[in-house]
């Protein structure tokens, strides 16, 4: 790709890092752990409100947790594969709603407004789709670490969680293929009506993704899997989730696209999810599958299916309000409350 502006690397050094993450604090857990025990509540009363509680101050590596500063970063980027009429609607659709999110006129937008959120939308490269997966790889493999590289970007210094998602015409198809690939099963399987395809346009759907699963069938790891099937906002979101987990933020994954492109990683090793929350289940029907696969619940279930990260937007509320309770409530000795017998 020309005139490109992403930094520069290559699939072996993110591979390398890959070898080379932070893991779990032990220390800020049992901190959290302690804590809990000693709130104004019932053991176990706030339900996931204390397992996400103390996920934060697990990954964040500090107790008490903060969230002052949530980042929610929406991926961009086309897909070869939309001009086969996978979607319901053009690829310059992506472009086009890519400028709304600017004017501010999103659902997304207006989600990230009610939860005091910061938004940034990343484009990568809309006027140049990647190639057609059912007749070569998606991606070249500067290009696929190039936005890896783009997408580590987004983790900027000071950000104490990250909500990961996407915009992209077709990119339902690529999600579809690059799941059979990582975990089996059949085109079927994995394969919704995205923007609305139905009947005759659905089957067509399902048989590319079968086409583009069986051409690249046992490519190598789940990275070379993710070139070869994903997309540049799929390869942008991978490298997110990995530069999170370098700086120890949490990281909230929106739905069957955003945990696609996570699940590259997963096949690598499973652990390389473990700072990762699913934050709703999207309606598209392969996602449930999709979340048993990498053994994820989702915090939400909406009936939501628009990506541009409103789910996981929309989950920082959920994730604010855990850290509040295990921060601010009272123990049972300041408030004089007799704890359990």
């Amino acid at each position: 790709m020309t005139d490109d502006p992403r930094p520069a690397a290559s699939l072996a050094e993110i591979r390398a890092l890959l070898a080379a993450l932070p893991t779990a604090s032990a220390t800020a857990r049992a901190a959290a752990d302690a804590r809990e025990a000693t709130l104004t509540k019932p053991a176990g009363a706030l339900g996931r409100l204390e397992e996400l509680a103390a996920w934060m101050a697990t990954w964040q590596d500090r107790h008490p947790p903060s969230l002052r500063r949530p980042r929610v970063a929406v991926f961009a980027g086309n897909h070869g594969v939309a001009a086969r009429g996978v979607s319901a609607y053009p690829p310059e659709v992506t472009a086009e709603m890519v400028r709304n999110f600017v004017a501010g006129g999103g659902a997304v937008n207006q989600i990230c407004r009610s939860v005091d959120a910061d938004l940034r939308v990343y484009e990568l490269a809309l006027e140049i789709p990647t190639a057609d997966f059912t007749t070569g790889p998606a991606m070249a493999e500067d290009d696929c670490a190039r936005a890896m590289a783009y997408g580590m970007m987004a983790v900027e210094q000071g950000i104490d969680l990250i909500a990961l998602g996407e915009m992209g015409i077709g990119n339902t198809t690529a999600a579809a293929a690059l799941c059979l690939a990582l975990f089996g099963g059949t085109a079927d399987d994995w394969t919704g009506p995205g923007t609305g395809v139905a009947g005759a346009r659905r089957a067509a759907k399902r048989d590319i993704v079968a086409a583009g699963a069986a051409l690249h069938a046992g490519a190598g790891d789940g990275l070379e899997t993710l070139r070869r099937l994903g997309g540049f906002e799929f390869a942008a979101l991978a490298g997110a989730v990995i530069a999170a987990r370098v700086a120890r933020v949490p990281v909230l994954l929106d739905g069957f696209a955003a945990t696609a492109a996570a699940a590259a990683l997963h096949a690598i090793d499973p652990g390389l999810l473990d700072h990762c929350q699913v934050a709703h289940l999207s309606a598209e029907p392969a996602h449930a599958r999709l979340c048993a696969a990498l053994g994820k619940r989702p915090l939400l279930d909406l009936g939501m299916r628009l990506g541009e990260a409103s789910g996981a937007a929309l989950a920082i509320g959920v994730v604010r309000a855990a850290v509040a309770c295990h921060g601010e409530m009272a123990t049972f000795a300041e408030a004089r409350v007799s704890g359990p017998a």
